[in-house]
């Protein structure tokens, strides 16, 4: 073999690996899904507690605390007027809040395998 085909193989095989790489990555992510179930008292949940809703972080957390602490909360919808919580990112939480009962909320960690087959059409 020449030299430039060596080196046109090689460009091939790096190419490759770099095209193939981000989907491995991707594939990877998509293995293990968290699951939620229970409920979080949006007025006597601790910090840890609330740290556990979906797409909820410390920064999130302390404007809750905040908040309740001055205006605690007459209904779940009035989490919209906590900085950070719009219409979208309230319907995704909605399922997951309350204002009455204990905090019940847990995550699990699923593997895609775990998961209901989706129909096929």
């Amino acid at each position: 073999m020449s030299g430039r085909a060596v080196l046109g193989m090689g460009v091939m095989m790096v190419l490759g690996l770099v095209l193939l790489g981000p989907g491995v990555a991707e594939a990877g992510r998509r293995r293990t899904q968290m699951q939620y179930s229970g409920v979080v008292n949006l007025n006597e949940a601790t910090p840890e507690e609330l740290d556990r809703l979906p797409g909820v972080g410390r920064k999130a957390v302390d404007r809750i605390l905040d908040h309740r602490e001055k205006h605690p909360f007459k209904r779940v919808e009035e989490l919209v007027r906590v900085k950070g919580f719009g219409k979208k990112k309230f319907q995704k939480l909605k399922p997951y809040l309350t204002l009455t009962g204990a905090t019940t909320l847990q995550e699990e960690k699923r593997s895609a395998s775990d998961a209901p087959a989706k129909p096929k059409h």
